[in-house]
């Protein structure tokens, strides 16, 4: 599971760094993955929002359901 999850990230990396963003992957434990958030998206009032409603709702879409994304 932890290579799925590598590679869709590694995919909704090209969003987030469109709007000047990124993410890095800190952390993947079990079905808990945690990310830094980079650029613009490290501090964007906005940033839980695209964590939760972008990278965690497509996580849990195409890897599995119960994927819980957490910020650093």
């Amino acid at each position: 599971m932890e290579e799925k999850i590598r590679e869709k990230i590694e995919a909704l990396r090209a969003m987030l760094q469109q709007d000047g963003g990124d993410c890095e992957i800190v952390k993947i434990d079990g079905k808990t993955v945690t990310l830094a958030l980079k650029g613009a998206c490290g501090s964007c009032p906005y940033a839980m929002e695209t964590l939760k409603g972008y990278v965690e709702e497509n996580l849990r879409a195409q890897v599995d359901p119960d994927i819980v994304v957490e910020r650093v």
